[in-house]
């Protein structure tokens, strides 16, 4: 990989103290920025790599609830199910409870 200057304007304060920082924890600051910089491109690379994840599977669950074959349960069955599972579980921890 090939090394290349990258310039900036930034408040002069704003770089004095900084670049105080960065002597204080004994880092040089072009590798502190450089290490910003990477942060910064791997962040974005993870968001875009989420946000491409998010959007395939959710065309992948429109195309289901396209699918005629794809078999709907009503809401009220789901959760009477939930319900009596819930019911089940509690019942089953409380007989071993004592």
């Amino acid at each position: 990989m090939t090394d290349t200057n990258f310039t900036f304007r930034v408040d002069e304060d704003l770089k004095a103290e900084f670049t105080r920082a960065a002597k204080a924890n004994d880092r040089p600051a072009s590798i502190l920025l450089r290490d910003f910089m990477r942060d910064y491109v791997n962040r974005n690379r993870e968001a875009s790599e989420y946000d491409a994840w998010v959007d395939a599977e959710l065309e992948q669950r429109l195309r289901e609830a396209d699918d005629p074959a794809t078999k709907w349960i009503p809401h009220e069955q789901v959760m009477d199910e939930m319900e009596a599972l819930l019911k089940e579980r509690i019942a089953r921890a409380a007989k071993r409870a004592g």
